[in-house]
Parts: C-alpha cells; structure tokens; sequence
C-alpha cells in the first residue's frame, strides 16, 4: 500500500494523498522564511508571520514543477509513492522517450544556418525530453537560440505558444531574433504590448507579462506551452496568476541568467515551470571563446569616517557626493571604447552623472542617457547607435539595461551606484560580454565606498563584499584597489 498518492489535477497542480502526519511533513519541507520579510508591511502589521508555504495543507495541492522535488521527500522517508493518471492531464510523471540528442541538434541544423553550441542543444534536449524545465545559461550563452529551437518544435506540432518577457524591448528583440534565425515570424507571430491588439489568434504570442496578466482565464485556455524569459522575475503575484490561469498548458519552459541564491526563490520558480537545470556557465563560456574575456577592478573609494543609521542616509550621501561623481567622471572620460555606466537613481543620481559627463566630454563623442522614461524605440535606437560606434558613453539605470538588452560592441561597463542584488549584478555584468567588432576582452568597473566609522563598516561596503563572494563563485579575475577622495 501507498504512503503517497500524487494526482494531477491539472498542469499547475497536484493533489496528494496522504495520512495526516505526511500531511504536516510536506508541509514543513516546502515552508520558506522569505528573505528580508521583517521589512514588508504585512509581516510589520502583524497579518503574516513572514513565511510561504508551497504545499497548501487545506486543499493537498502542490504545483506539478516540485514533482522531483516531492519523490525527493518520499524516496529519503522510505515512504512508498503511487501515480494515479488523470483522464484528462495523464501521469503525474512523464519522459519524453522518443526525443534524442542527435535528433535534437538535426533538428537544429533544419530550422536555422547558425551553428549551435553543445550545451544549446543539450538544453533544448532536456527541456523537450521532459516537458518542464527551468533553464539557467547566463547572459551571451545564447538563450533566444534556444527559445527559438523550442517555438519552432511545438508550431510543428501544431501547438499554441505563450512566451512571456518583462519588457516591450524583448518582445521587439526577440521577435527580430526570429527573422535573424531565419523564420518569418509574421506569419506565425503576435506581438502583444501596450497599444497593440490582445489577440491569441496566431501560433505564437510574444508579449510582456504587464500587458496580459489582469486578462480573463479564457485567453489562456488554448496555449499548451508557456516560456518565459527573465523567468527570475516570474516571483511576483501577477506573473505566478498568469502561470496559475494557464491549467492547460503541459510545456513549461523558464529561461534565467542567474537566481538570486535563496533556496525560497528557486523552489518558487521550479513550481512554476519545472526541475532547474543549469545549461553552463559564464566561466566555461569565457574559456572556450564563446564570450569575450571579462577583467574585473573594484574601486573602493576611502572616505573620512562616517556615522549612518540608516541605509538611505549613506545613499543621499553617496550619489550628492561631489568628489565621488567626479571620479567617475573622470574614470568615464579615460576609458577607451564603449563604455556603459550603469545607476540606480535617476533624477538624484543618474542625470547629475550624464551631465557631468557629457558636459565635459570632447568634441564628437557620443554621450546617450537611458532610463525607464524613455520611450522603447528611443532606447532601440541607442542600441543600434551604439553597436556601430567605437567611443560612445552610455549612462543608463539598471532596471532598463540590466536585463534583455544586447549591445555586442560594448567594451567598459561602470557600477556608479551600490548593489548587493545577485541577478542585478551579474545580468549587468552580461552587458558587456558579447563578442563584436574583434573585441575579445571586457572590462568592469565597481565602484564601492569605505566610510568605516570605529569597527562598523557602512551598508556599501559590506555589498561590495557580497559582490566579490559573487566574482569568486562566478570565477572571474578581479583585483581591489583603494583610493584616497580628495
């Protein structure tokens, strides 16, 4: 007799039999303390106690993407596990037997005159061999390519596509990525944005998640594939309703450069789309050619010893700091090639910045300022300005161009406001590691503060610490130096 029984009760869920005390178990082993909850109003007013719970002890439901995750628990109690089908959504578990590597990389071969990598098609094997996965392959390895293998098999089954980006310069970018591949995604392709008509119509539909996630269930009804790209953002309320609404879509692909680290974060994201499998790294793309070689020099400007109580104290005083903006103008203004110079706050910091730095530039080089008020075809064309100049300076904040845009000729990439984000920091630093115009090398500048007051080392200083455990498991080259402002 079975410990546990898994129903699948349909694509986002399934439902457990169990005695009650399996029941409390499950629930205990897929519980999260969410990081940094004591901050977040709900956890404050005291209406949450600061933890999620993936399995639901009311209803026994667990999404189908912690499947391996469930038989994990199971195989390690010596609890015996039982599939029931459902006549509707099949077994719990399935593999794809008929799908193989060689086959997969044939079909590669018909589809596009690009020349795919290994590890490209061991991830497009993967993820048809087993309906859901969540693929991790950094910036400039080559996820569209993937994506595209993937769309490209299931229009030829005759089946609906989802894919699911966070930015109008994505649906724009991958919808060109198509054509470059050579397809003719008008025939087959709808774009969905802001201004443009909500119609699942055509095989494929490239949209934002902010564009469809308040649209009624019937839209979803008819895609049995969803993809998403920047899944790492796929953690919100409103893109795990659109994931939830999608109860007939079997196929569930997410694609991410990098997860934050928190084991909450990535078991949220296997729930969604599937067991995560990591395609390859930034290091082994560095040394086999695949992407430019990135150098790696950490700044650390001393500063007279300062008091803050709180973060945002040491923040105003960071980017008004006179001497600070200064030195990375100037740093700005010596660096050869394209350089991007990447800010968090715009009006407070990001604005000062470019004026600093295009008021004092030479005679003819180009000096662009990027951020979240400008417009998508704005920003599209820097991007292309950029790609065909050689000394072009770009002052652009993180949340626009530290995800989803390629620029192939950038060669310097300036970290001018502190983070200690994970996924900001090395989707950042994907920037600047495409291969163009013979460039083989790629430099980052990071650019932290020590305002060490007695023993207490300031907010800053301590990211930049994160920053470099980063580096070290990323095994990049880095070296730290200090500079005295004056």
């Amino acid at each position: 007799m079975a410990d546990v029984v898994i129903h699948k009760l349909n694509e986002v869920h399934l439902k457990i039999e169990a005695e009650p005390h399996v029941d409390y178990e499950l629930r205990d082993h897929f519980t999260f303390e969410v990081p940094n909850a004591k901050f977040m109003p709900q956890y404050r007013g005291r209406n949450w106690n600061g933890e999620i719970h993936l399995y639901d002890l009311r209803s026994k439901r667990l999404y189908v993407g912690l499947l391996d995750r469930l038989i994990s628990f199971c195989v390690n109690r010596e609890y015996k596990v039982k599939f029931q089908s459902n006549k509707f959504y099949g077994s719990p578990f399935e593999i794809n037997e008929g799908i193989s590597r060689e086959g997969v990389k044939d079909y590669i071969k018909s589809i596009t005159n690009l020349k795919a990598r290994d590890y490209q098609v061991e991830g497009v094997y993967d993820a048809l061999r087993h309906n859901r996965r969540l693929l991790i392959s950094p910036t400039a390895s080559g996820k569209s390519l993937m994506i595209y293998a993937i769309v490209r098999y299931f229009v030829s089954k005759n089946q609906k596509i989802l894919l699911v980006v966070p930015t109008t310069s994505l649906v724009e970018q991958m919808y060109k990525d198509f054509a470059d591949y050579g397809w003719v995604p008008d025939s087959y392709c709808h774009r969905i944005y802001s201004g443009r008509e909500k119609t699942n119509e055509f095989p494929v539909t490239i949209t934002t998640w902010q564009s469809i996630y308040k649209l009624e269930r019937s839209f979803f009804e008819d895609y049995s594939v969803v993809i998403g790209d920047e899944a790492h953002l796929f953690k919100s309320k409103s893109l795990i309703s659109i994931m939830t609404k999608l109860d007939n879509a079997k196929y569930r692909f997410g694609f991410t450069g990098t997860l934050d680290g928190t084991q909450t974060h990535k078991w949220v994201l296997e729930g969604a789309f599937g067991p995560s499998y990591k395609v390859t790294r930034t290091a082994e793309l560095m040394e086999k050619g695949h992407v430019a070689k990135l150098d790696i020099t950490c700044i650390v400007l001393k500063h007279p010893p300062q008091k803050f109580e709180v973060f945002e104290d040491e923040v105003q005083y960071l980017i008004g700091h006179e001497q600070r903006n200064n030195f990375i103008k100037n740093l700005v203004l010596d660096l050869k090639g394209n350089t991007l110079v990447l800010f968090q706050r715009v009006e407070a910091h990001g604005l000062p910045l470019y004026e600093l730095i295009n008021d004092n530039t030479v005679p003819g080089r180009k000096v662009f300022f990027v951020h979240g008020g400008v417009d998508t075809e704005e920003r599209e064309d820097v991007r292309k300005i950029v790609d065909t100049e050689e000394n072009a300076i770009i002052v652009a904040s993180y949340g626009v161009f530290s995800t989803g845009i390629n620029i192939k000729n950038l060669h310097n990439v300036v970290f001018a406001s502190p983070s200690k984000s994970r996924i900001r920091n090395l989707q950042s630093i994907g920037r600047v590691l495409r291969k163009g115009n013979n460039k083989t090398k790629a430099m980052l500048y990071d650019i932290s503060d020590d305002c060490t007051y007695g023993s207490k080392k300031n907010y800053t200083l301590n990211h930049l610490i994160e920053r470099i455990k980063i580096y070290n498991e990323e095994k990049f080259n880095y070296d730290i130096i200090s500079v005295d402002l004056k």
